[in-house]
């Protein structure tokens, strides 16, 4: 004990009992936020927190043994001396009181409402002297009274006293080591511990414990030495603690427990919120001593010497001993930051830390104790000890604040040591990560590095940031470490960017993106294709090919879904990795395209192709390397390609070398590639083609691709360009031969391309007679042009001479003598017949009329009447006619005719689209407006038209 510190965590507050409590105190108790008092009166007090009297009552009529007040109801249980009914009972009794129920016992006084009174001895339970008294509440309103007597037995009374349903049964302390009339039950205590009840009992000589779930209880001897005095009280441990005057002993369910030697004669002990309470008597001076010992931490945490002390009770948060001369002192523990400053002042942070631990301080207030125990070291220069506390502060102290101090060159151990507790908790930032690993390259700690990259194999998550720690390897050159964090994480971007712009391994990062899923592999492809393709173009083409087409390796991993299957990557997706690489992506597409015929981006795919195909020079320089050379490094580099794509001039003729009649070749096979594609994507059947025309016309005329133009220009009907190509290129010879092909009406061509080439012959300004003979043939075979039209057309060029139309002339004027001839016999016939139909009219309209037919036209029997006669000469009886008496049966059906055409004609004086249509379609537009004459559509007009006419006129 002398040993053991002193501290002051608590102070005192001196108090005093009530004056109008007269009678000397027997026992007391304390709950529900009260004090109880029972005098040798028999008068009950209550006191307050103040110790101010709330009210007192008569309890019993002599003297109040023991009483206690339960926690859970607002019951008061009190044991003392009542009037005697007679001679042979005793007049001790067990009263219980309802303190929340008042009564008036007279003009001024109340007292609580009694609920029972129990007689405590008996015949079954002769009488003796009361040396202690316990009460547990079981589960209200079920109780349970111990009382213990001078003769080792202990009376229980269970149930529910109020209503008086109880069991009454008596314990007996085991005499086999002592004597019947020395074992007083001294102490009490029972021990609740989920399904187990049990009882402890105290003797001079004995330690005793009874099992009250059995029926009967057993009981079993825990130790055979006891306590003469009352000194016994239990722990919130469910201990019961036994003060001896050598030493404290605690005892559990198997026996003696530790034991505390404490000298001296031990008055009172109990238990305080963790704290062993204890008033000693020193033999020596008489003196009596109160003091609290924190067990756990080995200090005292307050002593003082006190007078008397006749009881001892907790409440309030307090400890309250009442002195025997009615004077009492409140024992209030002091906060937990005074007694922390109280310790650092003294530099005791050793006992800081166990006292926040020991009483379960937050876990925030136990680093800041911490922390600053590691600033005590640290101001020491005892680093070592101090980093071992700042690692306990993890997660509750900023990171920072001992880096700071750490970052010495000299402390570097200290700090790798903080930074790695760091990571085991998960709280390391991308920085603390950075800094642990620079940490381990500094020192060249390999294997430390390794493990602490290489200790989550067994983990599911990592404990640090990855890219932070690829990061921090790779600056370090730490190559092999940052490779297997990335691929230990699936960071496959960084792999691969270690493999190829570290190490160059392309070989071993062509591996691994073949050992990737198909999703993965085409995201890196997409990433670092230029590189792959610039060192291993034959072998990224062939993973380009697993990637996008239902074959290989990748693809045939993730085959299992139908699904993946029609969502493959294409081929436009990775062009750019191709970008100074043209010849690679030309491979690349007509490989993909002779495998896959039917992909969903073929129109992007032959574009590209058509373009690779006709471009002039596959090998453009990149910018990057035109943007090398600068001013004239630059013109020289331009000046020195020019020359070897020229050739070299030698007696006024350019003479190719090997490499310049090499790439001749493969431009006129690209060339031949891009015409048999322009064919092959445009199918006789599909009206567009699978690229984009407009795009694929460009490319053609930007680089002089003839055949590519024509073939185009004839798909899309496009004959004046086709014609305009060979005009350009004066080739007269395909120029006829292309007119023959597309100038064919019957063949749905276009004969107005006759008289364009007519046209450009005329403004050729050169002798071209042969040419001009054969179209003029076939002009005149399709008759698409007048005579006097060719001679304009043909008089502009000067180099032709009469002799070229001559014979066309004369056989032009002779078919037009034959058709002059032809239309005069016409007019003569017509006029002829018009002179008969007026001599008809006008002998209809003067002369009578004389009906000679004896038989009727539509049933041939003999006329008779009634009948009828139409003036077309024709006869039919009334009844063969029927109710169509107005025109004649027979004729009825060409006038009919005649009608019907007459309104169509009408009709279509209207239309004019029609009218126009007709015209543009015609080969002689003349002859159709003579048509629409000759039928009177055009110089007929309406009534109202010709009155609006001399409306007008008369103005």
């Amino acid at each position: 004990m002398y040993q053991w510190r002193k501290f002051d965590f608590f102070e005192e507050k001196k108090s005093r009992i009530p004056d109008e409590i007269e009678g000397k105190i027997k026992c007391c108790s304390s709950g529900r936020g009260k004090i109880v008092l029972g005098c040798d009166d028999g008068t009950v007090s209550l006191l307050d927190r103040g110790l101010q009297l709330l009210y007192s009552f008569p309890a019993h009529s002599s003297s109040v043994l023991y009483l206690q007040q339960l926690k859970q109801r607002n019951f008061l249980v009190t044991v003392g001396e009542d009037e005697q009914i007679s001679p042979q009972q005793s007049g001790m009794c067990l009263k219980v009181f309802d303190l929340a129920k008042m009564q008036d016992e007279g003009s001024s006084t109340s007292s609580p409402e009694c609920v029972q009174i129990l007689r405590i001895f008996t015949n079954q339970f002769p009488e003796a002297e009361i040396t202690s008294f316990l009460v547990l509440e079981e589960a209200p309103p079920i109780i349970f009274i111990a009382i213990g007597l001078d003769n080792g037995c202990i009376y229980c009374i269970q149930g529910d006293i109020a209503r008086e349903r109880i069991k009454r049964f008596k314990l007996q302390v085991d005499y086999a080591h002592s004597d019947k009339d020395d074992s007083p039950i001294n102490g009490l205590g029972f021990r609740v511990d989920g399904q187990s009840f049990q009882l402890f009992a105290v003797t001079p000589n004995s330690v005793s414990l009874f099992n009250l779930q059995t029926q009967p209880p057993q009981g079993q001897t825990l130790d055979h030495i006891g306590s003469t005095a009352s000194s016994v009280a239990m722990s919130d441990r469910s201990e019961l603690i036994i003060g001896r005057s050598e030493a404290v002993y605690f005892y559990e369910v198997d026996g003696r427990g530790p034991c505390w030697a404490f000298e001296g004669e031990k008055k009172f002990v109990g238990w305080f919120r963790g704290y062993l309470l204890c008033v000693i008597a020193d033999q020596r001076t008489g003196k009596n001593t109160f003091n609290i010992y924190d067990l756990k931490n080995h200090l005292i945490a307050h002593s003082l010497a006190v007078k008397e002390v006749s009881h001892m009770l907790c409440e309030w948060g307090n400890i309250v001993l009442i002195m025997a001369d009615k004077s009492a002192l409140f024992i209030v523990e002091k906060d937990m930051e005074s007694k922390l400053d109280m310790l650092f002042k003294k530099n005791l942070y050793t006992v800081a830390i166990n006292l926040v631990q020991s009483q379960q301080a937050d876990a925030a207030a136990t680093s800041e104790v911490l922390r600053k125990y590691g600033d005590h070291l640290y101001s020491k220069q005892d680093f070592d000890d101090a980093m071992s506390q700042y690692i306990h502060t993890i997660g509750y102290l900023e990171p920072s604040f001992v880096i700071q101090k750490f970052l010495d060159a000299q402390r570097i151990y200290n700090l790798t040591n903080y930074l790695e507790k760091l990571h085991e908790k998960g709280l390391a930032s991308k920085d603390h990560t950075t800094l642990l690993l620079n940490c381990y390259t500094k020192l060249k700690d390999v294997e430390k590095l390794n493990v602490f990259l290489k200790s989550e194999e067994q983990v599911g998550e990592h404990k640090f940031d990855v890219e932070t720690a690829i990061k921090a390897c790779r600056a370090a050159s730490y190559h092999e470490q940052a490779m297997y964090v990335a691929k230990k994480a699936g960071k496959h971007e960084w792999y691969l960017k270690i493999l190829l712009e570290d190490l160059a391994r392309y070989d071993e990062a062509l591996q691994y993106i073949n050992s990737l899923e198909p999703g993965q592999a085409g995201v890196t492809v997409k990433e670092y294709g230029k590189l792959l393709i610039e060192h291993k173009p034959r072998e990224t083409i062939e993973i380009l090919m697993s990637l996008c087409t239902e074959e290989g390796e990748l693809v045939k991993k993730g085959a299992s879904s139908s699904t993946f299957l029609t969502m493959l990557p294409s081929p436009v997706d990775f062009l750019n990795i191709f970008v100074h690489h043209p010849q690679s992506l030309m491979e690349f597409l007509e490989r993909y395209t002779n495998k896959v015929k039917d992909s969903p981006a073929q129109v992007e795919i032959h574009n590209t192709l058509l373009e690779l195909y006709l471009s002039h020079d596959l090998n453009f320089p990149s910018l990057s390397q035109s943007s090398t050379n600068e001013n004239g490094d630059l013109r020289t580099d331009r000046l020195s390609s020019t020359a070897t794509n020229s050739g070299v001039e030698f007696n006024g003729r350019i003479v190719l070398d090997g490499n310049d009649v090499n790439e001749e070749k493969d431009r006129l096979e690209r060339q031949r590639k891009g015409l048999l594609l322009l064919k092959s994507a445009w199918p006789s059947e599909q009206e567009q083609p699978l690229y984009d025309v407009d795009l694929t016309i460009i490319l053609c005329e930007m680089n002089a691709f003839k055949e590519g133009l024509l073939y185009l220009y004839e798909k899309l009907k496009l004959y004046k360009e086709v014609i305009s190509c060979y005009m350009q290129a004066h080739d007269h010879e395909g120029l006829i031969a292309c007119c023959k092909k597309l100038g064919d009406s019957g063949k749905g061509g276009d004969p107005s391309l006759w008289s364009d080439l007519l046209n450009y012959f005329g403004e050729l300004g050169e002798d071209c007679s042969k040419e001009v003979k054969e179209v003029l043939t076939y002009i005149e075979r399709d008759d698409i042009l007048p005579p006097i039209i060719v001679l304009q057309t043909l008089s502009r060029n000067p180099c032709l001479t009469l002799s070229v139309i001559k014979d066309y002339i004369a056989r032009k004027l002779e078919q037009e003598s034959k058709l002059i001839e032809e239309d005069r016999r016409a007019i003569d016939k017509y006029q002829e017949e018009t002179s008969t139909m007026r001599k008809e009219i006008q002998d209809l309209r003067t002369n009578a009329r004389i009906f000679q037919l004896s038989k009727c036209t539509a049933c041939t029997f003999t006329l008779d009447l009634p009948a009828v006669h139409f003036m077309c000469m024709h006869s039919f009886h009334q009844r063969c006619l029927g109710d169509n008496e107005k025109e004649c049966p027979e004729c009825a059906p060409e006038y009919r005719a005649v009608l019907e055409m007459k309104r169509n004609l009408e009709q279509n004086s209207k239309n004019q689209d029609q009218f126009f249509q007709q015209v543009r379609n015609s080969k002689n537009g003349f002859s159709v407006i003579a048509e629409y004459f000759g039928k009177g559509i055009i110089s007929k007009t309406s009534n109202g038209h010709a009155e609006t006419l001399n409306s007008s006129s008369d103005l």
